[in-house]
């Protein structure tokens, strides 16, 4: 059964009584081929079978040094620890993530706007783009929690409203990536498919779900099916390497018990011509500072 909300189809049904598996109905590359851009015509054919493309420098070690110090500016904050955008460790109450983050500090607006990143994803979703979710994300070591599998556009779609798959996210890295403190993880090709879960969204769910996934969460025989099928990339690189992805794509990261920071500034850019409706699959919208009512292109 289909339903729409605000007068808009629901392509991709999830939160239902059982989890359900629906082919992706949306391009992953929505620019032409001829489209100028910083991305090659390789890149994106990579990007359109993979579901990611990572980059080995985004951005020169000078410049890593000056995001490094603004996050740690902000997050030694106390003004912004006690800010409803930061979000805490549930051990340790350290900050394990500060929201809108392009709109609490001048810096990181600056890399929003700079054309190696909002260039790729203008050319990539093929049209203007704004910023749907930033964050700078902390992962200390020795006990920082990961985050488990999970489709960022299940969230999206369910809890924001967010019709289409035509989202990129970027993780820049301000720390090295390591094969040990808790890297990325993505299973290749998985944005193919879209994996509705089961389950109702209780209200608020955000509060909890940033801090640990539940609502919206794969079962154990979903992700076994989708590891043997496409497998899994762990993302190494040093300081100032990114990777994108497709918001479709199954990711997801470990714990970090290593002695090794890892720290990074991940920027979601949405097309203007998907613009959020109403959650497609929760009782009410997550706040403007996880999800986007601003639509306005970067510029």
């Amino acid at each position: 059964m289909t339903i729409t909300t605000t007068n808009i189809t629901d392509l991709y049904p999830t939160r239902g009584a059982t989890e359900v598996a629906t082919p992706r109905r949306d391009p992953v590359v929505w620019g032409s081929p001829d489209t100028p851009g910083p991305v090659s015509a390789g890149d994106l054919q990579s990007l359109d079978r993979d579901g990611f493309l990572a980059i080995d420098q985004l951005i020169g070690p000078d410049e890593v040094d000056v995001y490094r110090r603004e996050l740690e500016r902000l997050t030694s904050d106390p003004a912004i620890r006690a800010d409803e955008r930061s979000i805490v460790e549930p051990q340790s109450k350290e900050i394990r993530s500060v929201f809108e983050v392009h709109k609490i500090s001048e810096v990181f607006a600056n890399l929003v706007r700079d054309e190696r990143v909002v260039g790729r994803a203008r050319q990539i979703l093929g049209s203007d783009v704004y910023v749907h979710q930033s964050r700078i994300n902390v992962k200390p070591g020795f006990g920082a929690s990961g985050f488990y599998w999970h489709s960022d556009f299940e969230t999206w779609h369910a809890e924001d409203g967010l019709p289409n798959m035509r989202t990129i996210s970027v993780s820049i890295a301000l720390t090295e990536n390591y094969d040990t403190n808790g890297g990325l993880m993505i299973m290749p090709g998985s944005h193919k498919t879209f994996l509705g879960c089961a389950g109702a969204t209780p209200k608020d769910n955000y509060k909890k779900s940033l801090q640990m996934q539940d609502a919206g969460t794969p079962s154990d025989e979903a992700l076994t099916k989708m590891a043997s099928e496409y497998g899994i990339k762990l993302f190494t690189g040093k300081a100032g390497s990114a990777t994108w992805f497709d918001c479709n794509c199954m990711h997801g990261s470990g714990d970090n018990i290593t002695p090794f920071p890892r720290s990074n500034v991940f920027i979601v850019f949405n097309s203007v011509e998907n613009t959020a409706v109403e959650p497609f699959a929760a009782p009410i919208r997550r706040p403007d500072f996880i999800g986007a009512r601003d639509f306005t292109p970067v510029r």
